[in-house]
């Protein structure tokens, strides 16, 4: 059996400066993959929210009462595009441009809004991919360094025979599989934010379409109802 603080006292002190980095990798993928998880996990809660919400002021067509919702819900990626976009269409409807060219630039606005809410939830997991890269390689590199100090020991004691490495190879090989139980969760870790980040982001376009294809309903109803009253008036 291993004696850790035995191993650690005999490490030459680039081993041992390399055992920090590793553990220090260690402490920052946890901090990532746990700080992601709360962050996606309270945004999903408050759009659930927030989605059964809105869909009585869309069906009503209330666009004041969804940025009302939306600014109660900062913490929900949907409540904050919804915002957005909405705040777009509004913008474009006081200015009397609700036209198809309007509201292709709110389907622009809500794709600028997409990618940016889709960078701040992958915020911190380029730092797992790196920590997954890496850390094999440098777990190799200890055991490299240890094996050579342990053959440099063996040429000081005119040693020889494989009893006489054996320990320090051993040890050596610890620098390996430590970078390995790093860089194998953190992999995993980030595989798996990736995949939920990517359903995150597939829902967001998914209900953008919607809205904008109210918006879209709504001007081609407005468009209809002005035509009906100028020909009317014509008519006449």
């Amino acid at each position: 059996m291993f004696d850790l603080r035995h191993i650690w006292n005999e490490m030459w002190w680039p081993n041992k400066a390399i055992t920090v980095f590793i553990l220090t990798m260690a402490v920052i993928s946890i901090a990532v993959t746990v700080e992601r998880i709360i962050s996606l996990g309270r945004s999903a809660k408050v759009s659930r929210r927030f989605a059964a919400d809105v869909q009585r002021a869309i069906a009503a067509w209330d666009t004041d009462a969804i940025l009302e919702l939306a600014a109660r819900c900062r913490a929900s990626s949907l409540a904050r595009l919804f915002e957005a976009v909405t705040a777009k269409y509004h913008s474009i409807a006081d200015r009397g441009e609700v036209t198809p060219t309007g509201i292709e630039m709110v389907r622009n606005e809500s794709a600028r809004q997409q990618d940016a809410l889709g960078a701040e939830m992958r915020r911190g997991m380029s730092v797992l991919a790196t920590i997954g890269s890496i850390t094999p390689f440098v777990g190799l590199l200890g055991t490299v360094i240890g094996i050579i100090a342990a053959f440099q020991k063996i040429g000081q004691e005119n040693a020889s025979g494989i009893g006489t490495v054996s320990t320090q190879i051993g040890e050596a090989l610890i620098e390996t599989a430590l970078g390995l139980a790093v860089a194998i969760p953190a992999v995993i870790f980030f595989n798996y934010l990736s995949g939920r980040v990517g359903a995150v982001e597939a829902a967001l376009a998914r209900s953008s379409g919607v809205l904008i294809d109210e918006m879209e309903l709504r001007h081609a109803k407005t468009h209809e109802r002005d035509s009906g009253t100028v020909d009317t008036r014509h008519a006449a």
